[in-house]
């Protein structure tokens, strides 16, 4: 079988790699922003005439619309490729082994390996927050009636998760993008592929054309993907502000620092015990990882982690079944974040209260947190809906949620590109773990400079 298409080493603009033209996307998007929300927010204040402060904002809504238009279509286009590459990937890897087996084995593997990565992101996260305390002293203050609509949203229940995997229509799914209902008519499609035998061979070859297809498809979307980080980036300053950092600058750098602990350390050991080539995989994930910290959307990467990590020598089988798994199992970041802001609020609560929020009731929330994050697949703004229910069921203020909505965008951005990373990952394990990883063409395709 063809190899996929290289989808980010054509000649750039300048002769950049496709990474660094996303790096200088996201320093000029922030520029952008920056000065945007400086030129019409300057001397806006509490004390500013209402019709003035209206004006103000409605031209930077007005500026920054033109600029969200480019970063939506973006990600439409990225978005629309999603259901036949997942599609096509899935049926071609699985249809084309002969060992029918194999599908349950990995995906018992990849679920074992979900469950303990996120187990040990509660744990990080649970761990940093109460040793930075980002809430200690802080008073709750925000308007939860931006909530009252989220809160309508409730993460599926265990019952309701096993249903919602499977579609009543594979159009209406991937009219939808459920990414995980898509999975599941692949898998049971390939399996049919299989058993007809000589009269699902065309089909099987067509299914191999089409992801190719589709990964010529992405590479032309991918020319444009600097100007969509600029303008995913520009959005969020221009919208936020730098300054609206300041405020809750605690808990953001909780956050990150522990996603970066989560990092190097838990999935660095990982590495390590796998024996998986860093700097080739360091080198085939930095740009999906980019592109998911930009525009704070996994299925923006989805297209440019199937093709590196096939390149990084990851069975296309494996790929295909593992990486959009992953994408309602293994969410790495946003059990992390949980974790922090479910706990910043707990701390911000007991200051208001002195009502003490104990280890044993935040182990009690994290046991929860791992069970309703595996339900939100098709729920917008997933990470919020879940951290809502968890503060209504311990009975923690919505007040720290509505404070958080003022920072979400760029705890969005860290949680959002380490889910992507931790998906590229558990792939290369499961490879691994498979005894089918191919570390010649790893460093074939990345051992070199970047």
């Amino acid at each position: 079988m063809s190899s996929p298409a290289k989808i980010d080493e054509r000649k750039p603009w300048y002769h950049l790699s496709l990474g660094k033209q996303m790096v200088i996307g996201l320093i000029v998007g922030t520029i952008v922003g920056w000065a945007a929300n400086a030129w019409f927010m300057t001397g806006i204040g509490p004390t500013t005439p209402p019709d003035q402060a209206l004006k103000a904002h409605a031209g930077l809504d007005d500026f920054l619309a033109w600029i969200a238009l480019v970063r939506d279509i973006f990600l439409h286009l990225i978005q629309m490729m999603i259901a036949p590459l997942v599609f096509a990937s899935i049926v071609q890897g699985i249809a084309g082994h002969e060992d029918m087996k194999k599908v349950g084995r990995i995906g018992v593997k990849a679920l074992v390996y979900f469950e303990i990565l996120t187990g040990l992101a509660l744990v990080v996260g649970l761990f940093m927050v109460n040793l930075i305390r980002p809430g200690a002293g802080i008073t709750l203050t925000g308007n939860t009636s931006t909530l009252s609509a989220m809160a309508q949203n409730k993460p599926l229940t265990v019952i309701e998760t096993i249903l919602h995997i499977f579609p009543k229509s594979i159009i209406d799914a991937m009219a939808r993008g459920d990414v995980l209902q898509i999975v599941a008519f692949s898998v049971i499609f390939a399996l049919a592929i299989s058993a007809a035998g000589e009269a699902g061979k065309p089909i099987l070859h067509w299914c191999d054309s089409l992801r190719l297809v589709m990964f010529k498809f992405a590479g032309l979307i991918m020319i444009f993907a600097p100007l969509g980080v600029a303008a995913a980036i520009a959005d969020t300053v221009g919208q936020q502000g730098l300054g609206s950092l300041l405020g809750l600058g605690l808990l953001l750098m909780t956050l990150y620092i522990s996603l970066i602990i989560f990092v190097v350390v838990v999935m660095g050991a990982v590495i390590w015990l796998v024996k998986i080539p860093l700097m080739p995989f360091v080198r085939a994930v930095r740009d999906p990882f980019l592109l998911a910290f930009a525009t704070a959307n996994s299925e923006a990467a989805l297209p440019g982690a199937f093709a590196r990590m096939e390149r990084l020598g990851v069975p296309r089988g494996i790929v295909g079944f593992v990486l959009p798994m992953g994408y309602s199992f293994n969410l790495d970041g946003s059990t992390l974040y949980l974790a922090v802001a479910s706990v910043f609020i707990a701390q911000a609560a007991e200051t208001a209260s002195g009502v003490h929020f104990g280890i044993g009731q935040q182990i009690t929330m994290m046991l929860m947190l791992m069970l309703t994050s595996k339900g939100v697949a098709a729920v917008p703004r997933a990470s919020l809906v879940v951290l809502i229910a968890a503060l209504q069921s311990f009975q923690l203020p919505l007040e720290g949620a509505a404070m958080i909505l003022g920072v979400d965008a760029f705890m969005d951005m860290a949680r959002t590109s380490v889910n992507v990373l931790g998906n590229c990952l558990a792939s290369v394990v499961v490879a691994r773990w498979e005894g089918e990883f191919d570390e010649k063409a790893a460093q074939a395709e990345f051992g070199g400079g970047a």
